[in-house]
Protein backbone atom coordinates (compact mmCIF):
# COMPACT_ATOMS: atom_id res chain seq x y z
CA UNK A 1 0.00 0.00 0.00
CA UNK A 2 1.46 3.53 -0.73
CA UNK A 3 -0.38 6.13 1.45
CA UNK A 4 0.23 8.82 -0.16
CA UNK A 5 -1.05 7.21 -3.87
CA UNK A 6 -3.95 6.71 -1.67
CA UNK A 7 -4.53 10.48 -0.85
CA UNK A 8 -3.81 11.97 -4.43
CA UNK A 9 -6.25 9.28 -5.60
CA UNK A 10 -9.53 9.94 -3.81
CA UNK A 11 -10.37 13.03 -5.05
CA UNK A 12 -8.57 15.40 -2.62
CA UNK A 13 -10.01 18.69 -4.31
CA UNK A 14 -13.30 17.97 -3.88
CA UNK A 15 -12.09 17.62 0.26
CA UNK A 16 -11.06 21.04 -0.24
CA UNK A 17 -13.60 22.60 -1.09
CA UNK A 18 -16.24 20.99 0.97
CA UNK A 19 -17.61 22.68 3.93
CA UNK A 20 -15.44 22.10 7.03
CA UNK A 21 -15.77 23.36 10.89
CA UNK A 22 -12.16 24.45 11.67
CA UNK A 23 -10.23 23.89 14.92
CA UNK A 24 -9.29 26.76 17.45
CA UNK A 25 -5.83 26.99 16.03
CA UNK A 26 -6.22 28.50 12.41
CA UNK A 27 -3.80 27.68 9.77
CA UNK A 28 -0.34 29.55 10.56
CA UNK A 29 3.11 30.07 9.25
CA UNK A 30 5.68 28.41 11.45
CA UNK A 31 8.39 30.59 11.41
CA UNK A 32 7.92 33.48 14.32
CA UNK A 33 4.98 31.88 15.54
CA UNK A 34 4.79 31.53 19.24
CA UNK A 35 4.94 27.57 20.63
CA UNK A 36 6.36 28.91 24.14
CA UNK A 37 9.87 29.02 25.07
CA UNK A 38 11.12 25.32 24.92
CA UNK A 39 13.15 22.94 27.82
CA UNK A 40 13.66 24.64 30.66
CA UNK A 41 17.42 25.39 31.33
CA UNK A 42 17.95 24.72 35.11
CA UNK A 43 21.93 25.78 35.36
CA UNK A 44 22.17 28.15 32.39
CA UNK A 45 25.73 28.53 30.97
CA UNK A 46 26.51 32.51 30.14
CA UNK A 47 26.12 32.95 26.83
CA UNK A 48 27.45 36.48 26.33
CA UNK A 49 28.18 38.89 24.92
CA UNK A 50 31.99 38.57 26.07
CA UNK A 51 33.22 41.78 25.27
CA UNK A 52 37.19 42.43 24.81
CA UNK A 53 37.01 44.93 28.10
CA UNK A 54 35.75 42.25 30.21
CA UNK A 55 39.03 40.11 30.44
CA UNK A 56 43.31 41.14 31.78
CA UNK A 57 44.24 39.33 28.79
CA UNK A 58 43.10 36.40 26.06
CA UNK A 59 44.14 34.16 23.39
CA UNK A 60 42.81 31.37 21.05
CA UNK A 61 44.20 28.33 22.28
CA UNK A 62 42.39 25.87 19.92
CA UNK A 63 40.83 26.16 16.51
CA UNK A 64 39.24 22.87 15.34
CA UNK A 65 37.69 21.81 11.77
CA UNK A 66 34.12 19.92 10.98
CA UNK A 67 34.40 16.02 10.50
CA UNK A 68 32.93 14.30 6.93
CA UNK A 69 32.35 11.43 8.55
CA UNK A 70 28.96 9.86 10.16
CA UNK A 71 27.91 10.82 13.57
CA UNK A 72 26.52 8.20 16.26
CA UNK A 73 24.41 10.41 18.11
CA UNK A 74 20.97 10.02 19.76
CA UNK A 75 18.73 12.30 17.76
CA UNK A 76 20.01 11.62 14.63
CA UNK A 77 20.14 9.07 12.27
CA UNK A 78 18.99 6.76 9.17
CA UNK A 79 15.90 4.23 10.76
CA UNK A 80 15.99 0.24 9.33
CA UNK A 81 12.23 -0.73 9.47
CA UNK A 82 12.21 -3.86 10.83
CA UNK A 83 8.18 -4.36 10.65
CA UNK A 84 6.36 -1.54 8.75
CA UNK A 85 2.16 -2.01 7.72
CA UNK A 86 2.29 -4.51 5.90
CA UNK A 87 4.96 -6.64 7.83
CA UNK A 88 8.69 -7.36 7.58
CA UNK A 89 10.56 -7.77 4.17
CA UNK A 90 8.78 -9.06 0.98
CA UNK A 91 10.78 -12.28 1.44
CA UNK A 92 10.42 -12.82 4.98
CA UNK A 93 6.42 -11.99 4.45
CA UNK A 94 7.03 -14.94 1.08
CA UNK A 95 9.08 -17.00 3.78
CA UNK A 96 11.43 -16.81 1.63
CA UNK A 97 13.85 -15.65 4.67
CA UNK A 98 13.44 -16.35 8.51
CA UNK A 99 12.59 -13.34 10.45
CA UNK A 100 15.92 -12.99 12.51
CA UNK A 101 18.04 -12.95 9.26
CA UNK A 102 15.52 -10.03 8.20
CA UNK A 103 16.34 -8.20 11.60
CA UNK A 104 20.04 -9.50 11.28
CA UNK A 105 20.82 -8.08 7.95
CA UNK A 106 19.05 -4.32 9.02
CA UNK A 107 21.04 -4.29 11.82
CA UNK A 108 24.14 -4.86 10.23
CA UNK A 109 23.67 -1.92 7.62
CA UNK A 110 26.57 0.34 8.55
CA UNK A 111 24.18 2.77 8.21
CA UNK A 112 21.35 2.35 9.99
CA UNK A 113 21.37 4.14 13.50
CA UNK A 114 17.46 3.44 14.47
CA UNK A 115 15.59 0.27 14.13
CA UNK A 116 11.32 1.15 13.87
CA UNK A 117 8.60 -1.32 14.24
CA UNK A 118 5.29 -0.02 13.20
CA UNK A 119 2.79 -2.57 13.72
CA UNK A 120 -0.86 -2.71 14.77
CA UNK A 121 -2.41 -3.06 18.11
CA UNK A 122 -2.97 -6.87 17.77
CA UNK A 123 0.62 -7.21 17.39
CA UNK A 124 1.25 -5.95 21.10
CA UNK A 125 -1.47 -7.44 23.09
CA UNK A 126 -3.73 -10.53 22.62
CA UNK A 127 -5.89 -9.94 25.64
CA UNK A 128 -6.49 -7.55 28.30
CA UNK A 129 -4.08 -6.64 31.47
CA UNK A 130 -1.16 -7.64 29.97
CA UNK A 131 1.09 -6.91 26.55
CA UNK A 132 1.72 -10.21 24.24
CA UNK A 133 4.56 -8.63 22.02
CA UNK A 134 4.77 -10.29 18.72
CA UNK A 135 8.56 -11.78 18.14
CA UNK A 136 9.56 -8.89 16.12
CA UNK A 137 9.90 -7.13 19.35
CA UNK A 138 12.11 -9.07 21.15
CA UNK A 139 14.04 -9.82 17.85
CA UNK A 140 14.65 -6.04 17.21
CA UNK A 141 15.31 -5.02 20.79
CA UNK A 142 18.20 -7.77 21.04
CA UNK A 143 19.70 -6.59 17.61
CA UNK A 144 19.84 -2.95 18.91
CA UNK A 145 21.14 -3.84 21.85
CA UNK A 146 24.22 -6.00 20.40
CA UNK A 147 25.14 -3.71 17.34
CA UNK A 148 24.63 -0.33 19.30
CA UNK A 149 21.58 0.87 17.47
CA UNK A 150 18.33 2.77 19.20
CA UNK A 151 14.91 1.24 18.77
CA UNK A 152 11.61 3.57 18.22
CA UNK A 153 8.04 2.43 17.22
CA UNK A 154 4.56 3.29 16.30
CA UNK A 155 1.59 1.30 17.27
CA UNK A 156 -1.93 1.91 14.91
CA UNK A 157 -5.32 1.77 15.78
CA UNK A 158 -6.32 1.32 12.09
CA UNK A 159 -4.70 0.08 9.05
CA UNK A 160 -6.94 -0.48 5.51
CA UNK A 161 -4.11 -2.76 4.04
CA UNK A 162 -5.37 -5.78 6.56
CA UNK A 163 -9.25 -5.01 5.88
CA UNK A 164 -11.93 -7.04 5.30
CA UNK A 165 -10.35 -10.07 6.60
CA UNK A 166 -8.11 -8.39 9.80
CA UNK A 167 -8.34 -5.27 11.61
CA UNK A 168 -6.15 -3.64 13.66
CA UNK A 169 -7.33 -4.41 17.37
CA UNK A 170 -6.76 -7.05 19.06
CA UNK A 171 -9.77 -9.85 19.11
CA UNK A 172 -10.78 -9.25 22.64
CA UNK A 173 -11.94 -6.26 21.72
CA UNK A 174 -14.10 -6.89 18.67
CA UNK A 175 -16.92 -7.41 20.84
CA UNK A 176 -16.87 -4.52 23.16
CA UNK A 177 -15.90 -2.11 20.25
CA UNK A 178 -18.45 -0.97 17.31
CA UNK A 179 -16.70 -0.37 14.05
CA UNK A 180 -17.86 2.45 11.50
CA UNK A 181 -18.65 2.00 8.01
CA UNK A 182 -16.65 4.92 6.11
CA UNK A 183 -16.94 3.94 2.74
CA UNK A 184 -15.07 2.91 -0.06
CA UNK A 185 -11.54 4.32 -1.47
CA UNK A 186 -12.62 4.73 -5.06
CA UNK A 187 -9.69 2.71 -7.16
CA UNK A 188 -8.14 1.54 -4.40
CA UNK A 189 -10.20 -1.14 -2.73
CA UNK A 190 -12.83 -3.35 -3.63
CA UNK A 191 -14.84 -3.07 0.15
CA UNK A 192 -15.77 -0.82 2.32
CA UNK A 193 -13.28 0.37 5.23
CA UNK A 194 -14.36 0.05 8.64
CA UNK A 195 -13.23 2.50 11.76
CA UNK A 196 -13.07 1.53 15.33
CA UNK A 197 -15.68 4.13 17.34
CA UNK A 198 -12.59 5.82 19.15
CA UNK A 199 -15.25 7.87 21.21
CA UNK A 200 -16.75 4.73 22.61
CA UNK A 201 -15.88 3.92 26.06
CA UNK A 202 -14.78 0.81 26.20
CA UNK A 203 -11.96 1.91 23.47
CA UNK A 204 -11.34 4.57 25.32
CA UNK A 205 -10.68 2.42 28.49
CA UNK A 206 -8.65 -0.20 26.36
CA UNK A 207 -6.57 2.41 25.06
CA UNK A 208 -5.56 3.95 27.96
CA UNK A 209 -4.71 0.69 29.50
CA UNK A 210 -2.45 0.00 26.75
CA UNK A 211 -0.68 3.52 27.22
CA UNK A 212 -0.04 2.53 30.25
CA UNK A 213 1.17 -1.21 29.57
CA UNK A 214 3.58 0.23 26.63
CA UNK A 215 5.12 2.49 29.17
CA UNK A 216 5.49 0.82 31.54
CA UNK A 217 7.76 -1.75 29.70
CA UNK A 218 9.53 0.74 27.40
CA UNK A 219 9.56 4.13 28.91
CA UNK A 220 12.40 3.79 30.76
CA UNK A 221 14.35 1.08 28.05
CA UNK A 222 17.63 2.78 27.57
CA UNK A 223 17.38 1.59 23.81
CA UNK A 224 14.22 3.93 23.37
CA UNK A 225 14.51 6.57 21.01
CA UNK A 226 11.15 7.78 20.19
CA UNK A 227 7.82 6.88 20.24
CA UNK A 228 5.09 7.76 17.25
CA UNK A 229 1.50 9.44 19.00
CA UNK A 230 -1.30 6.68 18.09
CA UNK A 231 -3.36 9.26 16.09
CA UNK A 232 -6.13 9.31 14.37
CA UNK A 233 -7.38 6.95 11.36
CA UNK A 234 -4.90 5.00 8.80
CA UNK A 235 -1.95 4.28 10.33
CA UNK A 236 -2.76 6.31 12.62
CA UNK A 237 -1.61 9.09 10.48
CA UNK A 238 -4.70 11.45 11.23
CA UNK A 239 -6.63 11.19 8.62
CA UNK A 240 -9.06 8.52 5.99
CA UNK A 241 -8.22 10.00 3.11
CA UNK A 242 -11.28 11.74 1.71
CA UNK A 243 -13.39 9.63 4.20
CA UNK A 244 -15.95 10.45 6.45
CA UNK A 245 -14.84 10.24 9.69
CA UNK A 246 -16.94 7.65 12.18
CA UNK A 247 -17.74 11.00 14.30
CA UNK A 248 -21.00 12.59 14.45
CA UNK A 249 -19.63 15.90 14.46
CA UNK A 250 -15.80 17.67 15.03
CA UNK A 251 -16.48 19.18 18.59
CA UNK A 252 -16.54 15.13 19.46
CA UNK A 253 -14.01 14.42 17.19
CA UNK A 254 -11.53 17.21 18.42
CA UNK A 255 -12.28 16.55 22.07
CA UNK A 256 -11.22 12.91 21.87
CA UNK A 257 -8.01 13.05 20.10
CA UNK A 258 -6.64 16.12 22.26
CA UNK A 259 -8.15 13.90 25.27
CA UNK A 260 -6.22 10.94 23.73
CA UNK A 261 -3.11 13.13 23.11
CA UNK A 262 -2.80 13.70 26.24
CA UNK A 263 -3.43 10.78 27.68
CA UNK A 264 -0.13 9.90 26.01
CA UNK A 265 1.94 12.81 26.55
CA UNK A 266 1.39 12.07 30.51
CA UNK A 267 2.24 8.19 29.92
CA UNK A 268 5.41 9.21 28.54
CA UNK A 269 7.56 10.79 31.36
CA UNK A 270 10.98 10.02 29.51
CA UNK A 271 10.45 9.04 26.27
CA UNK A 272 10.28 11.53 23.35
CA UNK A 273 6.66 11.15 21.36
CA UNK A 274 6.47 12.41 17.99
CA UNK A 275 3.36 14.07 16.61
CA UNK A 276 2.39 13.60 12.51
CA UNK A 277 2.17 17.09 10.65
CA UNK A 278 -0.99 15.95 8.63
CA UNK A 279 -3.38 18.83 7.65
CA UNK A 280 -6.46 18.34 9.04
CA UNK A 281 -8.52 16.87 5.67
CA UNK A 282 -10.40 14.19 8.06
CA UNK A 283 -11.80 17.07 10.34
CA UNK A 284 -10.98 15.17 13.37
CA UNK A 285 -8.71 18.23 15.11
CA UNK A 286 -5.33 17.82 13.61
CA UNK A 287 -4.23 21.74 14.54
CA UNK A 288 -4.99 21.18 18.15
CA UNK A 289 -3.40 17.73 18.36
CA UNK A 290 -0.59 19.21 16.76
CA UNK A 291 -0.28 22.74 18.68
CA UNK A 292 -0.65 20.54 21.81
CA UNK A 293 2.20 18.10 21.21
CA UNK A 294 4.87 21.07 19.73
CA UNK A 295 3.99 22.26 23.22
CA UNK A 296 4.60 19.30 25.15
CA UNK A 297 8.06 18.99 23.17
CA UNK A 298 6.90 16.49 20.63
CA UNK A 299 8.83 15.80 17.47
CA UNK A 300 7.50 15.83 14.26
CA UNK A 301 7.25 13.37 11.30
CA UNK A 302 5.84 12.98 8.16
CA UNK A 303 5.17 10.02 5.27
CA UNK A 304 6.50 12.10 2.57
CA UNK A 305 8.75 14.49 1.69
CA UNK A 306 7.92 15.32 -2.36
CA UNK A 307 4.44 15.13 -2.26
CA UNK A 308 3.44 16.37 1.21
CA UNK A 309 1.09 19.69 0.97
CA UNK A 310 2.94 23.25 1.37
CA UNK A 311 1.37 22.68 5.04
CA UNK A 312 3.27 20.25 6.30
CA UNK A 313 6.21 21.54 4.93
CA UNK A 314 6.35 25.32 6.46
CA UNK A 315 5.71 23.42 9.61
CA UNK A 316 8.41 20.59 9.08
CA UNK A 317 10.90 23.52 7.86
CA UNK A 318 10.24 26.49 10.43
CA UNK A 319 9.41 24.18 13.46
CA UNK A 320 11.15 25.22 17.16
CA UNK A 321 15.10 24.67 16.27
CA UNK A 322 14.32 22.46 19.73
CA UNK A 323 12.67 19.77 17.90
CA UNK A 324 13.77 17.14 15.67
CA UNK A 325 11.84 15.66 12.23
CA UNK A 326 11.71 12.77 11.35
CA UNK A 327 10.89 11.75 7.22
CA UNK A 328 10.16 8.61 5.08
CA UNK A 329 8.73 8.32 1.72
CA UNK A 330 6.40 5.91 0.95
CA UNK A 331 6.49 5.33 -2.41
CA UNK A 332 9.66 4.50 -2.76
CA UNK A 333 10.56 2.48 -0.07
CA UNK A 334 11.93 -0.89 -1.94
CA UNK A 335 14.98 1.02 -2.94
CA UNK A 336 14.56 -0.89 -6.54
CA UNK A 337 17.51 -0.81 -9.64
CA UNK A 338 14.89 -0.89 -11.94
CA UNK A 339 15.76 1.63 -14.11
CA UNK A 340 12.35 2.87 -15.16
CA UNK A 341 12.30 3.52 -10.98
CA UNK A 342 15.32 5.14 -10.69
CA UNK A 343 14.01 7.45 -13.48
CA UNK A 344 16.89 10.26 -13.42
CA UNK A 345 15.91 14.00 -14.40
CA UNK A 346 18.04 16.10 -16.34
CA UNK A 347 20.79 16.36 -14.52
CA UNK A 348 21.17 12.38 -13.92
CA UNK A 349 19.95 12.29 -10.48
CA UNK A 350 17.14 9.59 -9.83
CA UNK A 351 13.97 10.69 -8.66
CA UNK A 352 14.74 8.28 -5.09
CA UNK A 353 17.88 10.32 -4.80
CA UNK A 354 16.08 13.72 -5.24
CA UNK A 355 13.66 12.34 -2.58
CA UNK A 356 15.73 11.85 0.00
CA UNK A 357 18.12 14.91 -0.45
CA UNK A 358 14.83 17.03 0.25
CA UNK A 359 15.18 15.70 4.13
CA UNK A 360 18.12 18.21 4.21
CA UNK A 361 16.20 20.57 2.95
CA UNK A 362 13.66 20.61 5.74
CA UNK A 363 16.68 20.10 8.35
CA UNK A 364 15.36 16.80 8.94
CA UNK A 365 17.00 14.52 11.87
CA UNK A 366 16.17 11.18 10.33
CA UNK A 367 15.58 9.72 7.01
CA UNK A 368 13.86 6.13 6.46
CA UNK A 369 15.18 3.10 5.09
CA UNK A 370 12.17 1.08 5.31
CA UNK A 371 12.31 -2.98 5.34
CA UNK A 372 14.61 -4.02 2.48
CA UNK A 373 17.80 -4.26 3.57
CA UNK A 374 19.42 -6.26 0.40
CA UNK A 375 17.77 -3.69 -1.47
CA UNK A 376 19.10 -0.89 0.26
CA UNK A 377 22.62 -2.02 0.11
CA UNK A 378 22.50 -2.79 -3.44
CA UNK A 379 21.53 0.40 -4.13
CA UNK A 380 24.21 2.22 -2.42
CA UNK A 381 26.92 0.10 -3.69
CA UNK A 382 25.44 1.17 -6.88
CA UNK A 383 24.52 5.24 -6.09
CA UNK A 384 26.50 5.88 -2.63
CA UNK A 385 25.93 9.64 -3.19
CA UNK A 386 23.30 10.53 -1.57
CA UNK A 387 23.40 8.32 1.41
CA UNK A 388 26.35 9.80 1.76
CA UNK A 389 25.61 13.02 1.55
CA UNK A 390 22.61 12.98 3.87
CA UNK A 391 25.08 11.05 7.09
CA UNK A 392 27.21 13.62 6.54
CA UNK A 393 24.95 16.77 7.21
CA UNK A 394 21.40 15.58 8.90
CA UNK A 395 20.92 16.09 12.39
CA UNK A 396 23.09 18.33 14.64
CA UNK A 397 26.99 17.68 14.30
CA UNK A 398 28.10 20.23 16.72
CA UNK A 399 31.74 20.68 18.16
CA UNK A 400 34.06 23.18 19.81
CA UNK A 401 34.83 25.36 16.83
CA UNK A 402 36.95 28.12 18.73
CA UNK A 403 38.36 28.10 22.28
CA UNK A 404 39.52 31.04 24.13
CA UNK A 405 41.22 31.63 26.97
CA UNK A 406 40.77 34.88 29.08
CA UNK A 407 42.60 36.05 32.00
CA UNK A 408 39.12 37.14 34.20
CA UNK A 409 38.22 37.45 38.16
CA UNK A 410 41.63 36.52 38.84
CA UNK A 411 41.64 32.80 37.30
CA UNK A 412 41.34 31.16 34.15
CA UNK A 413 37.96 31.44 32.02
CA UNK A 414 37.71 29.67 28.65
CA UNK A 415 35.42 30.80 25.91
CA UNK A 416 33.92 28.48 23.71
CA UNK A 417 32.55 28.91 20.29
CA UNK A 418 30.08 25.52 19.74
CA UNK A 419 29.65 24.98 16.20
CA UNK A 420 26.54 22.66 14.87
CA UNK A 421 27.92 21.90 10.79
CA UNK A 422 24.40 20.21 10.88
CA UNK A 423 21.15 20.95 8.92
CA UNK A 424 19.23 21.14 12.59
CA UNK A 425 19.16 22.62 15.76
CA UNK A 426 19.95 20.10 18.89
CA UNK A 427 16.38 18.14 19.43
CA UNK A 428 16.66 19.45 23.20
CA UNK A 429 19.62 21.56 25.33
CA UNK A 430 23.11 20.88 24.91
CA UNK A 431 25.22 20.24 28.22
CA UNK A 432 28.68 21.25 28.46
CA UNK A 433 31.49 20.39 30.58
CA UNK A 434 34.85 21.33 31.36
CA UNK A 435 36.59 18.92 33.46
CA UNK A 436 40.18 17.78 34.15
CA UNK A 437 41.13 14.44 33.51
CA UNK A 438 40.75 12.74 36.78
CA UNK A 439 36.99 14.47 37.03
CA UNK A 440 37.89 16.37 40.16
CA UNK A 441 36.71 19.28 38.74
CA UNK A 442 34.00 19.52 36.77
CA UNK A 443 32.68 23.08 35.11
CA UNK A 444 29.13 23.35 32.85
CA UNK A 445 26.05 23.85 32.29
CA UNK A 446 23.23 23.92 29.65
CA UNK A 447 22.98 26.06 26.29
CA UNK A 448 19.79 27.56 25.45
CA UNK A 449 17.56 25.18 24.13
CA UNK A 450 18.16 24.44 20.36
CA UNK A 451 21.93 25.77 20.34
CA UNK A 452 23.40 25.92 18.41
CA UNK A 453 21.34 26.30 15.64
CA UNK A 454 21.76 24.51 12.49
CA UNK A 455 24.51 25.84 10.33
CA UNK A 456 25.01 28.57 13.25
CA UNK A 457 27.49 29.19 16.38
CA UNK A 458 26.92 29.43 20.14
CA UNK A 459 29.44 31.15 22.61
CA UNK A 460 29.18 30.19 26.54
CA UNK A 461 31.57 30.84 29.24
CA UNK A 462 32.85 28.49 31.54
CA UNK A 463 35.38 30.35 34.82
CA UNK A 464 37.93 27.51 36.02
CA UNK A 465 39.21 26.99 39.18
CA UNK A 466 41.84 29.03 39.98
CA UNK A 467 45.52 26.51 39.36
CA UNK A 468 44.42 24.88 36.25
CA UNK A 469 46.62 26.77 33.59
CA UNK A 470 49.10 25.18 32.19
CA UNK A 471 47.54 21.63 32.88
CA UNK A 472 44.54 19.71 30.33
CA UNK A 473 41.02 19.80 30.44
CA UNK A 474 38.54 18.01 28.91
CA UNK A 475 35.32 19.24 26.94
CA UNK A 476 32.21 16.51 26.96
CA UNK A 477 28.52 17.32 26.21
CA UNK A 478 25.33 15.60 26.79
CA UNK A 479 22.09 15.80 25.01
CA UNK A 480 19.27 16.75 27.87
CA UNK A 481 15.87 15.56 26.42
CA UNK A 482 12.28 15.10 27.86
CA UNK A 483 12.35 13.68 31.93
CA UNK A 484 15.61 15.20 32.06
CA UNK A 485 16.87 12.12 30.38
CA UNK A 486 21.05 12.79 29.37
CA UNK A 487 22.77 10.74 26.45
CA UNK A 488 26.65 11.81 25.69
CA UNK A 489 27.19 13.13 22.53
CA UNK A 490 30.24 12.58 20.62
CA UNK A 491 32.07 16.05 19.17
CA UNK A 492 31.39 16.11 15.36
CA UNK A 493 35.24 16.90 14.97
CA UNK A 494 38.20 16.07 12.06
CA UNK A 495 40.49 16.39 15.38
CA UNK A 496 41.35 13.29 17.35
CA UNK A 497 38.65 12.83 20.17
CA UNK A 498 38.71 10.85 23.62
CA UNK A 499 37.40 7.27 23.11
CA UNK A 500 34.25 8.93 24.85
CA UNK A 501 33.81 11.41 22.11
CA UNK A 502 35.16 14.26 24.00
CA UNK A 503 38.33 16.47 23.03
CA UNK A 504 41.05 17.88 25.27
CA UNK A 505 42.64 21.38 25.49
CA UNK A 506 46.03 22.24 26.39
CA UNK A 507 45.39 25.14 28.70
CA UNK A 508 48.28 28.22 28.42
CA UNK A 509 50.53 28.95 31.64
CA UNK A 510 49.70 32.45 33.54
CA UNK A 511 53.18 33.44 32.20
CA UNK A 512 53.27 32.15 28.06
CA UNK A 513 54.26 35.29 26.15
CA UNK A 514 51.58 35.02 23.79
CA UNK A 515 48.59 36.37 25.93
CA UNK A 516 47.15 39.19 24.17
CA UNK A 517 45.84 42.29 25.87
CA UNK A 518 43.75 45.54 25.64
CA UNK A 519 40.73 46.68 23.53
Amino acid sequence: MRRRDLLKSTGAAATLLAPRAFADIPTHRWDGYDFGPGPKVHDRLNQGPFGIEQDEGWYTILATTASDRPVKNFGLGLVGYTWEEGGPSLAARRGEEALERHVEKLANLPFVDVLYIRCDWRHVQSRPGRLDLAPIWPLTLDAAKRHGLRVAFRVQLSSPGIQPKQISMPDFLREKIPLANIGRVARRYEHDLLEPRYDHPEFQKAFRELNELLAAEFDNNPLMEFVDLMQYGFWGEGHTSDLPSPFSDYLTAERVFTSMTRLQLDAWKRTTLAVNTQPDISNVGNREVIDMAVRAGCWLRSDSVIVDEPEQIEALSNRPPWLAVIMEDGGKRQYSLDPKALDPDAAGISRLENTMLHVLELGGNYWSLWTEADNIRRFYERYPKALDTIQRRIGYRVRPSWVWQRKRYGTTELIVAFANNGVAGVPGVLRVWVETPDGKVKVGGGLDAGHPHGDRLRQASFVLPKGLEGTRVVLKAELETKGGVRRPVRWACAQPLNPDGSLTVQLMSATDPRWRKGV
